[in-house]
């Protein structure tokens, strides 16, 4: 079959689609362009900005903010060879179809386990930080608000594709509207002096306290995984593809969007905090949105802000459990799953998958139950390996099918990544860094520990699979 030729199934298959309102994948296309656009901004807002960069402030100072910037642009890298991925093929369970086809059915395997595996920490992650939050209010005993929280979000769930859309567009909506209310009220505290630290505010704060580098840029280095944390789920967009109504228009489009939102909503905004309130005044644990406000004398705003950051983490739980039950039915499709993964609801959900997942994620009850001030900090670690592990197969897949489009073998995407291979291959040095410095970090090593013990595990169900099943080891383009 010519280039042209699979481009011309290609579109006659969406065509098809759309009429119809399904995905390849017998997904219901309910995902339209401002709920996608929405997500992908909303995507990156989570516990890591709002809750774990209190620790990457008073680990690095002011110097977090380029941590930030650098950071930002490798994960535009990654989205941008995502991008040129799900043009040439938009399917559901991107990552690991991608890694099956220009990888193997072994890494399809891995890469889906995996960013399952991801998710359901992630969700622990997300619903610890929501019950931290919950204590601003209430003297209420943090397990108890992660148990009521993940019963919720797992009943959300089960309606359909759509109302989990709309859920994520106005948790969206929020958390994008309190980070431009946060910079333009910094904005005016700066310029005209109002609330009490109007007195003290001061750009000067970026480099005035220590320098810009008070803990030097080792210490800045050291937070890269707290940083690389922060960004997780922006991929979120890929598993979307297969329920979106126009992927080729709308995927692209929120794509491009990455620069700006990173930009604004974390170097912005970290600019504007710190020159408000010196950097000294923030502590490990702490939102420093919350503190902020505190410091300016706005008890009411500091209210408002912990509402928007419980927002943002159940948004991102709200995230992880639509990932879940997707990625167990694309793994359930290539046999490399239990069957019972497949089935789909009325209203087009994986129910199956999405209770499997839920219940896991109460392991986050627990974890509350036992270290309440520990939680977080016990989880983040290895929610940042297994998350970065679906960055690196996305970089070796883009790598891989650029070389094959090259030579005329596939169809050549129509979103093609800039700079490519050679900025694929930078992304994935960065990455092997920050692994790095999780090593170096005792805190973080945890997580280098437990990915061999994932990796053993993985290889040996693999192999049980193959042996009994033999079609688990087969590659089938849908």
């Amino acid at each position: 079959m010519t280039s042209a030729q699979v481009d011309q199934q290609r579109d006659g298959n969406a065509a098809v689609r759309a009429e119809h309102g399904e995905g390849g994948e017998g997904y219901h296309r309910g995902l339209g362009s401002r709920q996608i656009q929405m997500i992908a901004i909303g995507g990156a807002i989570g516990t890591g900005l709002f809750l774990g960069a209190g620790k990457g402030i008073s680990k690095a100072g002011p110097s977090l903010i380029l941590a930030y910037a650098i950071a930002g642009l490798v994960i535009f890298l990654i989205m941008r060879a995502l991008g040129e991925l799900l043009m040439y093929r938009p399917v559901s369970g991107s990552f690991s179809e991608y890694a099956r086809e220009f990888i193997g059915p072994f890494a399809g395997f891995v890469t889906g386990w995996t960013y399952w595996l991801f998710w359901v920490v992630t969700g622990i992650t997300e619903v610890t930080a929501a019950a931290a939050y919950m204590t601003y209010w209430f003297d209420v005993p943090q397990w108890v608000s992660a148990l009521v929280f993940t019963i919720v979000l797992y009943g959300a769930n089960l309606i359909s594709v759509k109302l989990f859309g709309e859920l994520e567009f106005w948790f969206s909506m929020v958390k994008v509207t309190a980070i431009i209310g946060m910079i333009l009220i910094c904005a005016g505290i700066l310029t005209l002096g109002f609330s009490d630290a109007g007195d003290t505010a001061s750009v000067s704060h970026l480099w005035s306290d220590g320098g810009f580098f008070p803990h030097g840029v080792g210490s800045t280095l050291m937070t890269l995984q707290m940083v690389m944390f922060a960004f997780l789920a922006v991929e979120l967009v890929g598993v979307t593809a297969g329920e979106s109504k126009d992927p080729e228009k709308v995927l692209p489009r929120a794509i491009n969007t990455v620069p700006w939102r990173i930009a604004v909503f974390y170097v912005g905004a970290l600019i504007m905090i710190l020159s408000v309130v010196p950097w000294t005044s923030f502590h490990p644990g702490v939102s420093p949105f919350v503190a902020a406000f505190q410091k300016m004398g706005l008890a009411a705003g500091a209210g408002i802000v912990n509402f928007v950051v419980l927002t943002a983490a159940l948004s991102s739980c709200n995230s992880g459990m639509y990932s879940t039950g997707r990625m167990l039915r694309d793994l359930a499709l290539n046999s490399q799953g239990p069957g019972l993964f497949t089935k789909l609801t009325r209203s087009g959900t994986p129910l199956v998958g999405t209770t499997f997942s839920a219940a896991l994620m109460l392991v986050g009850v627990w974890i509350n139950y036992q270290w309440p001030g520990k939680a977080f900090d016990y989880v983040v670690s290895f929610a940042t390996i297994s998350g970065m592990w679906a960055w690196i197969v996305i970089l070796v897949c883009q790598i891989r099918y650029r070389a094959k489009a090259d030579r005329g073998e596939l169809p050549r995407s129509g979103f093609r990544a800039p700079g490519a291979p050679y900025t694929s291959v930078l992304a994935l040095l960065f990455i092997g860094m920050v692994i790095v410095m999780m090593g170096i970090d005792k805190d973080a090593r945890v997580s280098l520990y437990c990915a061999p013990l994932w990796a053993v595990i993985l290889g040996v169900a693999y192999w049980a699979l193959k042996r009994r099943n033999p079609e688990a080891a087969a590659f089938r383009k849908r």
